[in-house]
């Protein structure tokens, strides 16, 4: 995928709020993308899974800010397809929200007698909402008064009552995500699908493997610095470390790559199943990849990619807080309980 920077194409950012120049060109790039058509993605499950993933982890080898935008728009097209939502708006832009913060959540009120009983109206603050300077539209979850949800609610971003709180992403790594709070206040949406649907659909867990693409694109670009190094000529001893330490990095990503392969055919053989063992499998291979990957490629290649090579810099900085939206001890816990469920019969070879 070639990512063009084009002025003239930039989207209309908040205005008012001071914007991070890396952060500018990320938003430049996510609309470009969306204008050429390139985040016109098949749709999970469809046949071409593993075509959806190879473009998440293209984009996620450029620059992992732009990644979080882009799997975050194409996330929230998915979905809205999957829970027969009216088609999105042409050209528009989307973030896809649904972490939840326990100092933060967003209710809703019906607005009665419009849109059939899918007219709202937003209250709250949500957290997490990566790109909410840079999109046209969100897709979040919301709850009622009483507590009854998750429901997913659409919202356009450029309207009154959506306010951005800019001092609550003061990050390095990520920071062109700019992963603000919004607050809403009497903001107009639209619900999607009915309470708990976005949890309940077989989509959920194709999402969740879908990150590990992206995790999988930043690590290669950072392994392929190392593939430079050591397929250099001659003898010495940090040559022989380096393709040591391509060795191990090369197997881990091999590993990963095997295992999203295989996922992705699997998803795409029986769309309605349940995917939540491979979804959690592939995410701790490429958790684990990514680590390896960043600890051998530092130790191999020293201070000087880090202090010289601005994206190599960047990219190092990003995984790691990447990574973080991996629930670590907590996945591996919640595949040992579906292993213990099922059995191993999968360990057969």
């Amino acid at each position: 995928m070639r990512l063009v920077n084009s002025p003239d194409c930039a989207p209309a950012l908040n205005e008012g709020v001071p914007v991070p120049f890396h952060e500018q060109e990320i938003a430049r790039k996510l609309h470009e993308i969306i204008h050429t058509g390139l985040a016109d993605l098949p749709a999970p499950g469809s046949g071409r899974t593993l075509e959806r993933w190879q473009a998440l982890a293209q984009v996620a080898a450029q620059d992992l800010s732009l990644a979080k935008l882009f799997e975050g728009h194409t996330d929230a097209l998915a979905i809205r397809r999957e829970l027969n939502a009216p088609p999105a708006p042409p050209g528009s832009s989307w973030g896809m929200w649904a972490a939840e913060a326990p100092d933060a959540k967003v209710v809703f009120h019906p607005n009665e007698g419009v849109d059939g009983g899918h007219s709202v109206w937003l209250d709250g603050r949500k957290a997490w909402c990566s790109g909410a300077r840079s999109v046209s539209h969100g897709l979040l979850t919301v709850w009622r008064n009483d507590g009854t949800g998750p429901f997913l609610a659409s919202v356009a971003m450029h309207q009154p009552g959506v306010q951005l709180l800019n001092e609550a992403w003061p990050a390095i790594g990520m920071a062109a995500s700019a992963s603000i709070d919004v607050v809403f206040s009497s903001a107009r949406a639209q619900l999607v699908g009915q309470a708990g649907a976005y949890l309940a659909r077989p989509g959920f867990w194709h999402g969740g493997a879908g990150i590990a693409a992206c995790w999988l694109g930043g690590a290669q670009a950072l392994a392929y610095a190392l593939w430079q190094a050591a397929a250099q000529h001659g003898p010495g001893e940090r040559l022989l470390l380096r393709q040591i330490a391509l060795g191990k990095v090369d197997l881990a990503l091999q590993h990963t790559t095997a295992l999203l392969r295989e996922t992705a055919a699997w998803i795409d053989a029986q769309p309605t199943a349940d995917a939540s063992v491979l979804a959690l499998r592939v995410r701790l291979s490429a958790e684990a990849s990514a680590d390896q990957v960043l600890a051998e490629t530092g130790r191999a290649l020293g201070a000087a990619p880090f202090c010289k090579d601005a994206s190599f810099a960047r990219m190092a900085c990003d995984l790691p807080v990447f990574l973080r939206q991996s629930h670590a001890e907590r996945d591996f816990a919640a595949l040992g309980k579906r292993i213990a469920a099922q059995g191993p019969q999968s360990w057969a070879l």
